[in-house]
C-alpha cells in the first residue's frame, strides 16, 4: 500500500511575488509607487503615513507618493488563490452521508467548516446542500439563534456559496423577510457587518443584494436599524475595493425610497462617492457604482441640495465623463443635469464650466449616448455655455426640456 504523504507536503506555497515587502502576507490590493516597487495598500499607507519619504524595498526617496493599483498582479492573485482553495478542499471534503448528518444536527464551527469545504469541493456537492430540502431554513434559523460572530460567518459562506443556485435566491427571501415566528432575521446580518472580518462583510452585503427583489423587501431592509449605517461604512473602506464596492451595490439595491436616501445622504453618502469619483485609482466597478448612487439620491431634494453644495463631488463627476465607460458616464450626466438644471444650483453650474463641463458634455452627446441622456446633455450645454460666457460654442444645439418628476 502506497505510504501517505507527510501533511506538510499539502500545503500550499505563496509565490513570493504574491507576498507584501512590508508584512509579507499575501497582497489582498496591490498598488505600485513610483519605483515600480508593488505593495498592498493598507501597508503602504501605513508607511506613508508615519512620514516615511521613501520606497521601503530600495530606500529610493520617492519624487511622488501617489500609487497605481497593480490590476495585472490582482488577477493573478485572485486566480492563485482559487486554484489553491480548490487543491486544499478535496482534503477536508465529507462524504454525502455525512454532510446530510451535519446539515440535521447541532451545527457548530467545526462541522459548518467541514461542510464548507465539502460544498467547495465539487459542483456536486454544492447542489446537494442547495438541493436539500431542510438545508437552508436550519442555516437560517442557526443564523438567528447563535450569538457566535465566527458561526454567523460561516453561514454567510455557506448563503454565498449556495446563492447561484435555482430558486435559493427566493427561498431566502421568504425565510429572512417573512419569519412566521416574528423573529428578526436581519439583525445577524447588522452584527456581521459590524464585527466581522473584512471578507464576511463583504458577502453579507451581496446577500442583502440578493435577497432585495422587490419594493416590499428592499423596504423591510432599508427599515432594519443599523443595516443602511453599517453598508454605508463598508463604502468608506479605502483600502479594499471589493468592499467598496460590495456595499455600494447593496445600498443600490436597497435605498429605494425617499426615507432611506435621505439616511444616506445624513450618513455622508455624497462626501464619500464624491471622494471616490475624485481620486485617481478607483476601478471601473467602483466608479459605475459611485456614480449611479450619486444618480439614485439625486432623484430627492435633499440629494441634489447635498451634491451641490459639495464641490469636490461635482467636479469629480465632470472629470469622469468619457473616462471609465459609458454607464458611468451616463449616470454623471444624470447627475449633472440634476444639480445644474432640475435644481438650478448656481454653485454646482459655476464649478461644472470651471472643470470644462461644457467641452465633456459636447463630447457625451457625440458619443452615440442614450436618447435620454442626449437631452440631458441638450440642457447641459444650454446652462454651462450661459454660465461660460461662450456663446459662440455649440450654437446649433437646440434644448428642450426633459420632463422627469422629483421625489
Amino acid at each position: 500500500m502506497a505510504r501517505e504523504k507527510p501533511r506538510e507536503e499539502l500545503y500550499v506555497t505563496v509565490p513570493n511575488l504574491f507576498r507584501c515587502p512590508i508584512s509579507m502576507d499575501v497582497m489582498k490590493s496591490p498598488v505600485s509607487l513610483c519605483t515600480g516597487v508593488t505593495y498592498d495598500r493598507s501597508s503602504i499607507e501605513k508607511w506613508l503615513a508615519l512620514g516615511h519619504k521613501t520606497c521601503p524595498a530600495t530606500m529610493q526617496t520617492l519624487p511622488s507618493t501617489l500609487t497605481t493599483p497593480n490590476l495585472t498582479l490582482r488577477r493573478l492573485i485572485q486566480l492563485w488563490l482559487s486554484h489553491a482553495d480548490a487543491a486544499r478542499a478535496p482534503l477536508c471534503a465529507v462524504s454525502k452521508q455525512e454532510a446530510a448528518a451535519i446539515i440535521k444536527g447541532e451545527l457548530d464551527a467545526p462541522s459548518l467548516e467541514k461542510l464548507i469545504n465539502f460544498m467547495k469541493a465539487s459542483e456536486g456537492n454544492l447542489k446537494f446542500v442547495a438541493l436539500s430540502s431542510s438545508a437552508i431554513s436550519r442555516f437560517v434559523e442557526f443564523f438567528v439563534d447563535s450569538d457566535e460572530i465566527r458561526i454567523r460567518e460561516l453561514i454567510v459562506e455557506v448563503f454565498d456559496l449556495i446563492s447561484s443556485e435555482s430558486g435559493v435566491r427566493e427561498r431566502l427571501n421568504d425565510l429572512v423577510l417573512n419569519c412566521s415566528d416574528g423573529r428578526d432575521c436581519l439583525s445577524p446580518f447588522a452584527a456581521v457587518l459590524r464585527k466581522g472580518n473584512t471578507e464576511s462583510k463583504v458577502k453579507s452585503a451581496k446577500i442583502l443584494e440578493l435577497i432585495s427583489i422587490n419594493p416590499e423587501s428592499q423596504h423591510k431592509i432599508s427599515d432594519q436599524p443599523g443595516l443602511l449605517e453599517n453598508l454605508y461604512t463598508l463604502t468608506t473602506a479605502e483600502s479594499d475595493y471589493s468592499a467598496v464596492e460590495a456595499g455600494l451595490s447593496a445600498l443600490l439595491a436597497i435605498a429605494t425610497t425617499r426615507a432611506a436616501k435621505k439616511e444616506l445622504i445624513r450618513l455622508g453618502i455624497v462626501r464619500t462617492a464624491g471622494r471616490i469619483l475624485s481620486g485617481s485609482d478607483p476601478d471601473r466597478g467602483v466608479i459605475e457604482r459611485a456614480a449611479a448612487m450619486l444618480e439614485s439620491v439625486a432623484s430627492c431634494t435633499e440629494g441634489r441640495g447635498a451634491i451641490g453644495g459639495d464641490r469636490e463631488c461635482v467636479a469629480g463627476t465632470v472629470r469622469r465623463l468619457m473616462k471609465c465607460s459609458g454607464a458611468a458616464t451616463e449616470h454623471g450626466i444624470a447627475v449633472l443635469w440634476s444639480v445644474c438644471c432640475l435644481a438650478r444650483d448656481e454653485s454646482a453650474q459655476e464649478t461644472a464650466a470651471e472643470e470644462n463641463g461644457l467641452t465633456k458634455v459636447l463630447l457625451v452627446m457625440q458619443s452615440g449616448c442614450s436618447s435620454s441622456t442626449s437631452m440631458m446633455c441638450r440642457e447641459l450645454v444650454k446652462v454651462l455655455r450661459a454660465k461660460s460666457g461662450k456663446s459662440n460654442l455649440a450654437p446649433y444645439y437646440q434644448t428642450r426640456t426633459t420632463h422627469i418628476a422629483p421625489c
